[in-house]
């Protein structure tokens, strides 16, 4: 797990090449404290910076960057080819030598013998490379399948540039993208290929991209489909599902489980955690060592269940109760964790945990991918029912049944809804599922956070329409494709580098996908139920009634924390004169919001995290 940077473009002194790697590569020191390397090119037209955190072959022979046994290729690579032995043992066979253990040098001698799209198709790991061909003077930058590793690139001068992340590629005078911003007001997230900045891209999962000297780029080349591998393999039956379903899974852990350094995994509670952990233990001959965050809120607290768990399977488990004043003390840190706006809340604990993680371990397991491969949101199991009544009622009578009850005053809603808490909320999604005309417009409104954008002078922006096929399953590919790459993995990639701990995803493995495409839509969903194939899983190992409860999430009590103990902090970053003076937002539709929240009838606390990570993201690079 690494960070890397590098450029391609027109010739320069060799020094201020090195000189500019070196600075920009050490701002991502985080990514790796453990080594460091540069590599220019003669005439100084190409570069390579690496940040090392040492996982596999801690030897100097694992030290990047690295030229290919041909003197062909020159590369920097993050993050894990879990097959890298069985790989290698099939290059040995053909001819291959190799003078360390490390999983760079087996990806370098595979471009070689096979080529770079045949290679990255038979990797199975999480990886972000930049590959620099001596014969075609070219660049090539590629991404795993589910797009774990980031990678940034763009056109800065006279010369590309990438690197892992944006701070290692900030300067003054850059252009934030006001389209890009009112899609991150949409999903608190900047979704893929868009970055904040004009001037750079996210190359998206599962893709090569080639970058000339000439400042062009050849087309952005996709080696992998996940929508492909679902549309194909959707309800094929597999034989025992429950069989097939725990094979893969196994596989994927073990293969997650090589390290020449501590590993553990996070172990919240939940139904993902716990299978892996479940199949972590069951392959080690020791105590996996397991970590959980606990609130004091109850409403929000899945340490007991992870407790439990722990106990019954014999982990050797660390478990740190959360203060709201210690949440609070991250908040300042997210601007520099998070180089682009991103207002996903959990990003607070998922930092602490990681924290917590890294005190004994250098690699962790995560539960991440869980949900949406094998179906777990809580809208999977509701929206579908809820789409199929909707349409039972032509849109017409909807939109006023809509307009009616959007007349009902304060006391009226609170007394129709009873004791519901947040009732003008409640009713106000009751009111926009009225108005919806489509599923992919129902899908929209559940994942948007800012229905109509704050942001000035961009054009009106909608959720990508989801296939049309079936809503479950549309839902599902939409999630895998945006949310889970540019949401997620953004999450714990930031959060878990931020402390230098490499986290990796057993459900996120392309073989896994292949498997959990191929089920039947009831081994995933069963009525009320999610997720239902890895209950029946966790079943071997654990009493059932350990996993029988509602989805929690790794949440945190935002909208009462933002009346209470951070509302000075929030005031602070949302005074109108000075937002007005940067030009980016509707001051007005913001204070609404805020006053609104304050008042208590709405949690507006999504809408508003949105807009205090920009500020604070503002402050820290553009301001």
């Amino acid at each position: 797990m690494c960070g890397i940077v590098g450029f391609l473009g027109a010739p320069q002194e060799r020094e201020d090449a090195r000189r500019w790697l070196s600075e920009r590569r050490d701002r991502m020191q985080h990514r790796g404290p453990d080594d460091e390397g540069l590599w220019v090119n003669e005439d100084g037209s190409a570069g390579l910076g690496h940040r090392r955190l040492s996982i596999l072959d801690l030897s100097p022979e694992g030290h990047q960057p690295m030229a290919s046994a041909d003197g062909r290729y020159e590369m920097v690579f993050n993050g894990e080819i879990y097959n890298f032995l069985d790989l290698k043992g099939e290059l040995e066979q053909k001819g291959h030598s190799f003078r360390g253990g490390s999983d760079t040098e087996v990806m370098l001698a595979a471009f070689c013998e096979w080529g770079v799209t045949v290679s990255v198709k038979r990797f199975r790991g999480m990886f972000a490379f930049a590959l620099w061909d001596r014969h075609t003077a070219c660049l090539i930058l590629g991404r795993d399948h589910y797009g774990k590793k980031p990678l940034y690139y763009g056109v800065v001068g006279d010369r590309w540039v990438f690197a892992s992340e944006l701070k290692a590629l900030h300067q003054p005078g850059l252009e934030i993208d006001r389209q890009a911003l009112a899609e991150y007001f949409r999903f608190a997230y900047v979704p893929a290929p868009r970055s904040i900045y004009r001037e750079f891209k996210k190359l998206p999962p599962a893709s090569l991209v080639e970058l000339r000297p000439d400042l062009s780029q050849g087309a952005v080349e996709s080696f992998w489909s996940l929508r492909e591998v679902a549309s194909g393999g959707s309800g094929r039956v597999l034989g025992n599902p429950l069989e097939a379903t725990e094979t893969v899974l196994r596989e994927s852990v073990r293969r997650r489980m090589i390290s020449d350094v501590p590993l553990g995994a996070f172990l919240s509670g939940g139904v993902d955690s716990t299978l892996i952990v479940c199949l972590m233990q069951q392959l080690s001959s020791q105590p996996v060592q397991t970590f959980c965050i606990g609130f004091a809120e109850e409403s929000h607290d899945e340490s007991p269940f992870a407790r439990e768990v722990s106990r019954h399977l014999g982990t050797q488990h660390l478990e740190h109760r959360l203060s709201a004043a210690e949440a609070m003390s991250v908040v300042p840190l997210l601007p520099q964790l998070y180089d682009e706006p991103f207002a996903d809340s959990s990003q607070i604990p998922t930092y602490l945990v990681s924290k917590l993680a890294r005190t004994q371990v250098t690699v962790a397991l995560s539960g991440d991918g869980g949900d949406e491969v094998f179906g777990g949101y809580n809208r999977y199991l509701w929206a579908p029912k809820l789409w199929r009544a909707l349409r039972l009622v032509p849109l017409p009578l909807r939109k006023l049944v809509a307009v009616l009850l959007n007349r009902f005053s304060a006391a009226s809603t609170a007394g129709w809804l009873g004791k519901v808490r947040y009732p003008h909320e409640k009713l106000a999604k009751v009111l926009e599922a009225l108005r919806v005309s489509s599923s992919a417009d129902l899908y929209a409104s559940l994942v948007s956070q800012w229905k109509e954008s704050p942001v000035l002078g961009a054009a009106p922006q909608w959720a990508a329409a989801t296939a049309g096929r079936d809503f479950l399953f549309d839902m599902m590919v939409a999630d895998a494709t945006s949310y889970l790459p540019d949401d997620i993995l953004v999450k714990v990639d930031r959060a878990s580098m931020g402390v230098s701990l490499e986290c990796r995803a057993p459900f996120l493995d392309p073989d896994v996908a292949e498997v959990a495409w191929s089920l039947p839509a009831d081994a995933k969903i069963q009525g009320t139920t999610g997720k239902w194939i890895l209950r029946r899983l966790i079943e071997k190992y654990l009493p059932a009634q350990l996993m029988a409860r509602p989805k929690t999430g790794f949440s945190l009590p935002l909208g009462e924390w933002l009346r209470g103990p951070l509302r000075g902090y929030a005031e602070d970053l949302l005074q109108a004169g000075p937002m007005r003076s940067q030009g980016y937002l509707n001051v007005d539709k913001v204070q609404a919001c805020w006053t609104e929240h304050l008042s208590g009838h709405r949690d507006r606390s999504a809408q508003l995290w949105c807009v205090l990570m920009f500020q604070a993201w503002l402050q820290e690079w553009d301001g």
